[in-house]
Formats: C-alpha cells, sequence, structure tokens
C-alpha cells in the first residue's frame, strides 16, 4: 500500500511530479485543486470538499498533491505513508507561478490546475502564495517533521535542482 502525499506552495510542480510518480508506480493520481475548485476559481462548499477529501484519502493506494483545506492536512498526512515536500524559497514559487501564467496565456499550457479552463488572476494567485508561506507553511513544516519523527519516509525537496533529480530517479 503506497499513500502519497505531495504538498507545498502554488507553483512548485507538485502536480507534474505526481503525474508522473503515479504512472510510474500504478498509483491514482488524485489532484487536490480538482476537490477544492470549481469553474471560476470559487470555492467548493467546505462540507462537499471535506466528504470527498476523506472518502479518497480512506482508500489504500493514491498519490495526492496539493494543500487543499488547511483543515484536511493532518489527516492526510496522517493517513500518508509517504509525503514529499517541495519547500523552495518563495521567490521561486512566485517565478515558477508566472512561468506557468505565461504559457497558460500563451495557450501552452498542458494541464491547468484543477482542470479549470479559466486562468486565475495573477494578483490573487502571488497574493494566495504569499499567504501561504507566511501563514500555512510553517505548519506544514510541522507536520511534516512530525510524521518523519512517527517514521514516515518523507523528501524534501528546496530546489528546482533537487525536484529535477528526485523526478528523474523514481
Amino acid at each position: 500500500m503506497s499513500r502519497i502525499v505531495i504538498i507545498g506552495n502554488s507553483g512548485g510542480g507538485k502536480s507534474t511530479l505526481a503525474r508522473k510518480l503515479a504512472k510510474r508506480r500504478g498509483l491514482r493520481h488524485v489532484e487536490i485543486d480538482r476537490l477544492l475548485w470549481q469553474e471560476g476559481w470559487t470555492l467548493t462548499p467546505t462540507d462537499l470538499y471535506m466528504r470527498q477529501h476523506h472518502e479518497i484519502i480512506e482508500q489504500d493506494e493514491w498519490v495526492i498533491d496539493g494543500l487543499g483545506q488547511q483543515d484536511s492536512l493532518p489527516e492526510r498526512i496522517g493517513r500518508a505513508t509517504e509525503i514529499i515536500l517541495i519547500d523552495m524559497p518563495i521567490w521561486m514559487h512566485f517565478w515558477l507561478a508566472a512561468e506557468r501564467q505565461i504559457a497558460w496565456a500563451s495557450g501552452s499550457l498542458d494541464h491547468t490546475p484543477g482542470g479549470i479552463a479559466q486562468m486565475p488572476p495573477t494578483e490573487r494567485l502571488f497574493r494566495t502564495i504569499w499567504e501561504v508561506d507566511q501563514t500555512w507553511m510553517p505548519n506544514v513544516r510541522a507536520l511534516c517533521t512530525q510524521a518523519e519523527k512517527e517514521g514516515k519516509n518523507v523528501t524534501r525537496l528546496a530546489s528546482v535542482d533537487e525536484l529535477t533529480a528526485f523526478a528523474q530517479a523514481i
């Protein structure tokens, strides 16, 4: 049984890595943004999101990427057998998110976050990246440290080079 969580801030390559890892290991891939967001970048109602999240993590094999709702992280990490934390400097997330926005605007983005057709407003995306870095990531790091103390395999990737090397090695 493999239950892999890939978490980190926006634009860090979580979904790309998750698709590759799921294919390589023959696991179901779940992009948490598909649960969290609806067309037009409106949030899914909390009760529906939490119910769908719980149903997915109760399964035996999966790769789930993304943050989702903050309250769902402890349960997801608790159920995981492996955790991959993409924890690059905030400027790198801004850079990668900007590159994704440009690709999206030019029509050359292969996979849109959450499968949503409409590009998110760049200002809102960047504000979210800032808020996640400042308010969510300390807790995410603490959850990963606790999971590691409990014996779970936690991989921390702190640069694009580390992410690339990890992706090539799987």
